[in-house]
């Protein structure tokens, strides 16, 4: 029988957010130990740093310039991932696993683009998602889109009807998992894939439980030498407070969030144990994007900053994957056929990504040389600006590379008339990425150029017609 499949990811859960990399003050005493006992990723990136557009291209494979979902699927705008596309759910599901998903989508329209008062009661940017092929190939289902109150979430099965629940919602959908875990691990019968997505540690920070942030209470923090507190700011809108005081309670709560995420996947872990089920099931542990948490005087994501754009990632597979660590540049859009390759199933050619399975397992070799990152202005107002100009929006934001050793990004702006900037950072030298190199005009070195001229390969092959003269 083909492996299980259990891939969590978390919503804006960073990089240095974790024990064991020895960077955040955060206490994750069960992640620390499955690092142990896992393949650690150390160049784990999200494509495009923000929800929607990395769902996108972890169920399909593909960039947010051919799925169309280069932003959030939100009120008044027009984007979702089409049934069309082929996803890694309808993927596995014709191959004879029996799927799930729990936790946030956020890959549908929202309801309310096109009725005032849907039948679900979903508001703003939340959506029901019926059966069918806008669920991509997920039989069990227990979702919503967009919902941001961690202590009073609501879900939907297969029906309009809300589920309401008076539960820390990364607790109760861990507590579904397990339900589902139990049911399919003790039949046996066919192998199963389940995908957990965790809204916490996304905003607001402060929605967590307090046996949490009893953890952090009085404990002194360190925050990243990078932080300006003073300047803080959102690219989301979200309202963010300036100051030392208001970032280290920010912080605080965003590492209680992480700290009760790592009890809730310890549950899990072990449950695959118990039921005898580590040998022939997968687990990815990851995230989303990352959280900025005051790094260059910014909040949220959205940035090409390592705070933003680099994840935790960890697959744990007994007696088949060996531990340690990767130094694999592994993208977004990796992540659906590297899945697929490590468990058998055919890649679908509509794939844009790569399929690094051999790389992991030891039996092939890939020369990855760069990833390809970007990030398009996709607020509303910023919209109506770029159409008031006449201009296509996304033809601007900033698209970048991130190699092992440097970030480079041409930065267009999000509103017209921005002059246009080139950063260049390098990693063992600038760890912090305080001292970029910054210019305006084409790179005249070797090894700007050569960057720029990598970025333009990616721009060429995913269509792009972002330019960078």
């Amino acid at each position: 029988m083909k492996p299980n499949i259990i891939y969590i990811f978390a919503d804006q859960w960073r990089k240095q957010a974790v024990g064991f990399t020895g960077e955040d003050s955060v206490l994750t005493p069960n992640i620390d130990k499955f690092a142990e006992e896992s393949l650690v990723f150390n160049h784990a990136l999200s494509c495009t740093p923000l929800c929607s557009p990395h769902r996108a291209a972890l169920m399909t494979g593909k960039y947010p310039q051919s799925t169309g979902v280069y932003t959030n699927c939100k009120i008044g705008a027009n984007i979702m991932l089409s049934p069309e596309e082929v996803g890694i759910g309808d993927a596995l599901k014709a191959s004879g696993y029996h799927t799930g998903y729990i936790g946030k989508w956020h890959l549908d329209l929202p309801e309310q683009n096109t009725c005032p008062e849907p039948e679900s009661g979903a508001r703003e940017w939340d959506a029901y998602t019926p059966p069918g092929p806008k669920r991509h190939g997920f039989d069990f289902w227990y979702s919503y889109g967009a919902y941001d109150h961690h202590l009073e979430p609501h879900y939907w099965k297969d029906t309009p009807e809300m589920i309401q629940v008076d539960q820390w919602s990364l607790e109760h959908e861990t507590d579904v998992a397990l339900d589902f875990i139990r049911t399919r691990g003790k039949e046996q019968k066919d192998p199963f894939a389940l995908f957990v997505s965790w809204n916490p540690p996304h905003s607001p920070f402060e929605l967590v439980p307090e046996r949490y942030k009893e953890l952090y209470r009085g404990r002194e923090l360190s925050l990243r030498p990078n932080v300006r507190s003073e300047q803080l700011a959102a690219h989301t809108g979200e309202p963010f407070e300036s100051g030392d005081e208001a970032l280290l309670r920010y912080t605080r709560d965003y590492f209680a969030a992480v700290s009760g995420m790592d009890e809730q996947f310890g549950r899990i872990w072990r449950e695959v144990q118990e039921l005898g089920l580590a040998e022939n099931t997968l687990i990815v542990l990851t995230s989303d994007h990352g959280e900025l948490m005051g790094s260059h005087g910014l909040m949220a994501k959205h940035s090409w900053h390592e705070e933003s754009i680099a994840i935790p990632c960890l697959m744990n597979w007994q007696g088949t994957m060996e531990a340690g660590s990767t130094d694999l540049l592994f993208n977004s859009v990796d992540i659906m056929p590297t899945l697929l390759g490590l468990i058998g199933v055919p890649v679908p050619t509509t794939v844009e990504g790569l399929d690094l399975s051999g790389d992991l397992l030891g039996t092939s070799h890939t020369d990855v040389t760069s990833a390809f990152i970007c990030a398009f202005p996709g607020r509303k107002d910023a919209m109506e600006l770029f159409a008031a100009a006449g201009f296509d929006n996304r033809m601007f934001g900033w698209r970048g590379i991130r190699t092992r050793q440097y970030t480079y990004v041409v930065h267009k702006g999000y509103a017209p008339g921005t002059e246009v900037q080139r950063l260049c950072y390098e990693h063992e030298k600038d760890p912090y990425q305080l001292n970029p190199v910054v210019f305006s005009d084409p790179p005249q070195t070797e090894l700007l150029m050569s960057l720029e001229e990598e970025l333009q390969s990616w721009l060429d092959r995913t269509n792009d017609k972002f330019e960078l003269a």
